[in-house]
């Protein structure tokens, strides 16, 4: 047996990344996943065939580090007319997913004994890249009885002269909130009152609803020097295979994240770059099409969900999650996760999986199943809950 010693980077961090999907791959039996976030859409074949045509013509050797230079400039006006972020493509990285993304982010800003605020719920995967970084993650909880809304007294007193950034997840999962003006106003004066970056994870930020505003903290007046915007294809264009998405950075953080993600892996695929460019410069119907569906199942889900007893759902702004309040059982919600997956063979999330805010709510991925399943699944839950 092997004497290895391996580096704390690796025994000293989260190891629960991924929540129920490693349990669910052990179960035995069918099940029906709604844990996983991932589209169920087809990737549009307009990407598809710009990445085909790329792939015949030969453009399968090294590329520009940074990303393709028609793929940045692409993505510079994207971003000036969709979030109100004026950069030039020199401020833009495209990576190897928004993972990539922010593990460079936090590489880049992060040290030895520095902290990051997470407001909680938060995404579980940023807390291992934080302790990667050898930082410390520290958990805001938001109030989920006021809609875990954004509030100063709820974040203010855990900064301290250690702290480095604030994380932002926006459109939020798991909750589905979508925050106001108002609200990443608070998390701006904060950021600049104590000199502090906003790494924003904005990979939902063109799946919303309703007429709701997606409005990237970047675009708030001084917050441009002082933020790192991270985006995808992954989930509005059902790219989650693809592996693409970008980083949008003031122009002194560009060669520290170029650090990070040269040495990690060179440079993103190239072909697929060119399907990358197809998607922001192709027809919007293909995008608008999909967002649609992704409402729909939502009205289907929510509207059963607070058919059930003892769970009550408010509809989400943007993502492609529920995040019902199971409270009312008086059962922990891990509990109830478990006993879905075994006794009606239906996977969904624990919201406590999230963070403690998060107790007392389950994570459902309605924009992963078509909708006979998510009828299946649907009545599946309702003979659960009616019979608890």
């Amino acid at each position: 047996m092997s004497t290895t010693r391996f580096a704390r980077r690796i025994t000293d961090t989260s190891e629960k990344s991924y929540g129920m999907v490693g349990l669910a791959m052990a179960e035995k039996g069918p099940l029906i996943h709604l844990e996983l976030g991932r589209p169920m859409y087809d990737t549009p074949q307009h990407i598809k065939q710009a990445t085909i045509d790329a792939l015949l013509a030969g453009d399968v050797h090294y590329s520009d580090l940074q990303g393709m230079p028609e793929l940045r400039e692409a993505l510079a006006s994207k971003l000036a007319r969709q979030n109100g972020i004026n950069v030039g493509p020199s401020q833009i990285i495209v990576t190897n997913g928004l993972t990539q993304a922010s593990f460079a982010a936090f590489m880049a800003l992060l040290d030895d004994g520095d902290e990051a605020i997470l407001l909680d719920p938060f995404y579980p995967q940023h807390i291992g890249k934080i302790e990667f970084a050898g930082a410390t993650p520290v958990i805001a909880a938001l109030d989920p009885t006021d809609n875990f809304s954004i509030k100063r007294e709820l974040i203010e007193p855990y900064i301290t002269a250690q702290t480095k950034v604030i994380v932002l997840v926006n459109p939020c999962n798991p909750t589905g909130r979508i925050y106001t003006r108002a609200e990443l106003q608070v998390v701006a004066d904060l950021a600049v009152e104590n000199d502090l970056v906003v790494l924003t994870d904005e990979v939902y930020e063109q799946i919303t609803f309703d007429g709701a505003q997606h409005i990237s903290i970047a675009s708030l007046p001084g917050m441009e020097c002082r933020t790192v915007t991270m985006q995808a294809f992954t989930k509005a264009y059902a790219m989650d295979g693809w592996r693409i998405g970008y980083i949008v950075a003031p122009k002194d953080f560009i060669e520290p994240l170029m650090k990070v993600t040269t040495t990690e892996v060179t440079h993103v695929n190239t072909f697929i770059q060119h399907g990358a460019l197809a998607a922001v410069n192709g027809p919007v119907e293909a995008l608008s099409d999909m967002v649609d569906g992704d409402r729909q199942s939502r009205d289907f889900v929510v509207q059963r969900l607070n058919q059930m007893p003892g769970v009550t759902c408010k509809a989400p702004q943007g993502t492609i999650y529920a995040f019902p309040d199971i409270s009312a059982t008086g059962l922990k919600s891990n509990v109830i996760a478990m006993r879905l997956m075994h006794e009606v063979g239906v996977v969904v999330e624990s919201g406590s999986f999230y963070g403690e805010a998060g107790e007392g709510h389950l994570r459902i991925c309605f924009g992963a199943q078509p909708k006979r399943v998510l009828s299946e699944a649907m009545d599946k839950l309702q003979d659960f809950f009616n019979k608890l």
